[in-house]
Protein backbone atom coordinates (compact mmCIF):
# COMPACT_ATOMS: atom_id res chain seq x y z
CA UNK A 1 0.00 0.00 0.00
CA UNK A 2 1.55 3.22 -1.45
CA UNK A 3 2.58 5.73 2.12
CA UNK A 4 3.12 8.74 1.23
CA UNK A 5 4.90 11.45 3.57
CA UNK A 6 4.52 15.09 3.03
CA UNK A 7 5.93 17.71 4.65
CA UNK A 8 4.33 20.75 5.62
CA UNK A 9 6.52 24.22 5.18
CA UNK A 10 5.56 27.55 6.34
CA UNK A 11 7.46 30.34 4.16
CA UNK A 12 9.62 33.01 7.01
CA UNK A 13 8.72 35.81 8.53
CA UNK A 14 7.23 38.28 6.63
CA UNK A 15 7.43 41.93 6.93
CA UNK A 16 3.63 41.65 7.49
CA UNK A 17 3.89 39.15 9.91
CA UNK A 18 5.68 41.23 11.88
CA UNK A 19 2.98 44.36 11.15
CA UNK A 20 0.40 41.91 12.28
CA UNK A 21 -1.37 42.11 8.90
CA UNK A 22 -3.18 39.69 6.88
CA UNK A 23 -1.46 38.51 3.65
CA UNK A 24 -4.07 36.56 1.94
CA UNK A 25 -4.12 34.79 -1.73
CA UNK A 26 -2.98 37.93 -3.63
CA UNK A 27 -1.52 40.26 -1.19
CA UNK A 28 2.00 39.57 -0.63
CA UNK A 29 4.84 40.49 1.21
CA UNK A 30 8.71 39.97 1.58
CA UNK A 31 10.72 37.97 4.08
CA UNK A 32 12.19 39.59 6.34
CA UNK A 33 16.17 39.77 7.26
CA UNK A 34 14.90 37.11 9.90
CA UNK A 35 12.62 35.29 7.39
CA UNK A 36 15.49 34.84 5.28
CA UNK A 37 17.84 33.42 7.45
CA UNK A 38 14.97 30.92 8.46
CA UNK A 39 14.61 30.06 4.72
CA UNK A 40 18.44 29.36 5.01
CA UNK A 41 18.38 27.64 8.12
CA UNK A 42 15.66 25.52 6.85
CA UNK A 43 17.83 24.58 3.75
CA UNK A 44 20.13 23.20 5.77
CA UNK A 45 18.53 21.39 7.78
CA UNK A 46 16.68 19.37 4.78
CA UNK A 47 19.41 19.15 2.78
CA UNK A 48 20.11 15.50 4.10
CA UNK A 49 16.76 14.87 2.89
CA UNK A 50 15.59 11.75 0.25
CA UNK A 51 12.81 13.87 -1.46
CA UNK A 52 11.23 12.98 -4.64
CA UNK A 53 9.19 16.19 -5.02
CA UNK A 54 9.41 19.81 -4.08
CA UNK A 55 6.33 21.92 -4.28
CA UNK A 56 5.58 25.59 -3.24
CA UNK A 57 2.62 27.82 -3.33
CA UNK A 58 2.94 30.43 -5.57
CA UNK A 59 3.33 33.59 -4.09
CA UNK A 60 6.20 35.41 -3.36
CA UNK A 61 6.94 34.70 0.38
CA UNK A 62 6.93 31.33 -0.36
CA UNK A 63 9.41 31.54 -3.50
CA UNK A 64 11.62 33.01 -1.48
CA UNK A 65 11.75 30.28 1.34
CA UNK A 66 11.80 27.04 -1.34
CA UNK A 67 14.28 29.13 -3.27
CA UNK A 68 17.43 28.13 -1.09
CA UNK A 69 15.83 25.05 0.00
CA UNK A 70 15.56 24.07 -3.93
CA UNK A 71 19.29 24.91 -4.07
CA UNK A 72 20.77 22.83 -1.01
CA UNK A 73 18.68 19.96 -2.49
CA UNK A 74 19.70 20.29 -6.58
CA UNK A 75 15.48 20.08 -7.01
CA UNK A 76 13.50 22.03 -8.79
CA UNK A 77 10.54 23.64 -7.52
CA UNK A 78 6.43 22.75 -8.67
CA UNK A 79 4.71 26.15 -8.00
CA UNK A 80 1.29 25.57 -7.43
CA UNK A 81 -1.27 28.32 -6.82
CA UNK A 82 -3.53 25.97 -5.23
CA UNK A 83 -1.13 25.93 -2.36
CA UNK A 84 -1.53 29.83 -1.68
CA UNK A 85 -3.36 30.63 1.86
CA UNK A 86 -7.06 31.69 1.88
CA UNK A 87 -8.74 34.64 -0.43
CA UNK A 88 -9.24 36.77 2.31
CA UNK A 89 -10.64 39.58 -0.10
CA UNK A 90 -10.64 43.32 1.30
CA UNK A 91 -9.17 42.23 4.11
CA UNK A 92 -6.03 41.49 3.20
CA UNK A 93 -3.22 44.15 3.94
CA UNK A 94 -5.33 45.59 6.79
CA UNK A 95 -4.40 44.76 10.63
CA UNK A 96 -6.98 42.99 12.73
CA UNK A 97 -7.58 46.20 14.70
CA UNK A 98 -8.07 48.30 11.27
CA UNK A 99 -11.14 45.71 10.51
CA UNK A 100 -12.41 46.18 14.05
CA UNK A 101 -12.61 49.82 14.02
CA UNK A 102 -13.84 50.05 9.82
CA UNK A 103 -15.68 47.29 9.49
CA UNK A 104 -17.13 45.85 12.36
CA UNK A 105 -19.51 43.84 11.47
CA UNK A 106 -17.55 42.16 8.98
CA UNK A 107 -14.96 41.50 11.56
CA UNK A 108 -17.26 40.08 13.85
CA UNK A 109 -18.38 37.48 11.51
CA UNK A 110 -15.10 36.59 10.15
CA UNK A 111 -13.95 36.19 14.26
CA UNK A 112 -16.77 33.92 14.24
CA UNK A 113 -14.75 31.38 12.29
CA UNK A 114 -18.22 30.51 10.15
CA UNK A 115 -16.77 27.83 7.65
CA UNK A 116 -19.39 29.09 5.11
CA UNK A 117 -18.60 33.22 5.73
CA UNK A 118 -16.44 34.53 2.84
CA UNK A 119 -14.92 38.07 3.65
CA UNK A 120 -15.80 40.82 0.80
CA UNK A 121 -14.23 39.59 -2.29
CA UNK A 122 -13.12 36.57 -0.83
CA UNK A 123 -13.04 32.90 -0.39
CA UNK A 124 -15.18 30.65 2.38
CA UNK A 125 -13.24 28.64 4.94
CA UNK A 126 -15.20 25.72 3.55
CA UNK A 127 -14.17 26.59 0.24
CA UNK A 128 -10.59 27.17 1.27
CA UNK A 129 -10.72 23.79 2.74
CA UNK A 130 -11.71 21.87 -0.32
CA UNK A 131 -8.78 23.70 -2.33
CA UNK A 132 -6.53 22.53 0.57
CA UNK A 133 -7.36 19.13 0.73
CA UNK A 134 -7.35 18.35 -3.10
CA UNK A 135 -4.20 20.02 -3.77
CA UNK A 136 -2.36 18.02 -1.09
CA UNK A 137 -4.29 14.61 -2.35
CA UNK A 138 -3.04 15.25 -5.23
CA UNK A 139 0.41 15.53 -4.09
CA UNK A 140 0.36 12.36 -2.29
CA UNK A 141 -0.76 10.84 -5.03
CA UNK A 142 2.22 11.68 -7.27
CA UNK A 143 4.55 10.98 -4.54
CA UNK A 144 3.27 7.63 -4.25
CA UNK A 145 5.25 5.98 -1.84
CA UNK A 146 7.78 8.58 -1.60
CA UNK A 147 8.61 11.92 0.07
CA UNK A 148 7.67 15.25 -0.98
CA UNK A 149 8.00 18.77 0.62
CA UNK A 150 5.15 21.56 0.14
CA UNK A 151 6.38 25.30 0.79
CA UNK A 152 2.81 27.02 2.08
CA UNK A 153 1.25 29.07 3.91
CA UNK A 154 -0.10 29.43 8.03
CA UNK A 155 -3.83 29.04 7.17
CA UNK A 156 -3.22 25.57 4.98
CA UNK A 157 -1.17 24.23 7.75
CA UNK A 158 -4.18 25.09 10.19
CA UNK A 159 -6.28 23.33 7.72
CA UNK A 160 -4.24 19.80 7.69
CA UNK A 161 -4.00 20.15 11.47
CA UNK A 162 -8.47 20.54 11.98
CA UNK A 163 -8.77 18.19 9.37
CA UNK A 164 -6.67 15.01 10.84
CA UNK A 165 -7.88 15.86 14.30
CA UNK A 166 -11.30 16.04 13.18
CA UNK A 167 -11.32 19.28 14.61
CA UNK A 168 -14.61 21.90 14.63
CA UNK A 169 -13.92 24.82 11.91
CA UNK A 170 -15.17 27.37 14.94
CA UNK A 171 -13.07 25.81 17.55
CA UNK A 172 -10.09 27.49 18.99
CA UNK A 173 -6.27 26.74 17.41
CA UNK A 174 -4.94 24.37 19.77
CA UNK A 175 -2.13 24.24 17.43
CA UNK A 176 1.81 26.33 16.34
CA UNK A 177 2.36 27.82 12.87
CA UNK A 178 5.80 28.90 13.22
CA UNK A 179 7.22 30.10 10.35
CA UNK A 180 9.71 28.03 8.89
CA UNK A 181 8.70 25.02 10.43
CA UNK A 182 8.66 21.37 9.52
CA UNK A 183 5.14 19.78 9.75
CA UNK A 184 5.42 16.19 8.87
CA UNK A 185 2.12 14.15 7.38
CA UNK A 186 1.51 10.47 5.95
CA UNK A 187 -1.14 9.85 3.50
CA UNK A 188 -1.92 6.23 2.82
CA UNK A 189 -5.34 4.94 1.80
CA UNK A 190 -7.19 7.77 1.83
CA UNK A 191 -6.04 8.72 5.62
CA UNK A 192 -4.00 11.45 6.66
CA UNK A 193 -2.22 11.38 10.01
CA UNK A 194 0.33 13.74 11.93
CA UNK A 195 4.02 12.10 12.47
CA UNK A 196 5.17 15.30 13.68
CA UNK A 197 4.34 19.06 14.26
CA UNK A 198 5.78 22.23 14.64
CA UNK A 199 9.21 21.36 14.72
CA UNK A 200 11.59 24.82 14.59
CA UNK A 201 14.72 22.73 16.01
CA UNK A 202 16.73 23.73 13.05
CA UNK A 203 16.12 27.73 13.97
CA UNK A 204 18.50 29.03 16.81
CA UNK A 205 16.16 31.47 18.21
CA UNK A 206 12.71 29.76 17.42
CA UNK A 207 10.59 31.10 15.17
CA UNK A 208 6.93 33.43 14.64
CA UNK A 209 3.51 31.96 15.20
CA UNK A 210 1.01 34.28 13.62
CA UNK A 211 -2.58 34.10 14.03
CA UNK A 212 -4.19 34.14 10.65
CA UNK A 213 -0.86 31.94 9.11
CA UNK A 214 -0.81 34.33 6.01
Amino acid sequence: MAEARIMLIRHGETEWNREGRIQGYNADSRLTAGGRAQAQRLAERLAGEALLLLYSSDAGRARQTAAPVAAALGMNVVYDPALRERNYGDFEGRTYGELEREHLEAYRKFRSRDPDYAPPGGESGARFRDRVLAALERIAATAGSGHAAVVTHGGVLGVMHRHVNGAAPDSKRGYSLHNASINRLVYSAGCWSIEAWGDVSHLAAGSGDGIQGA
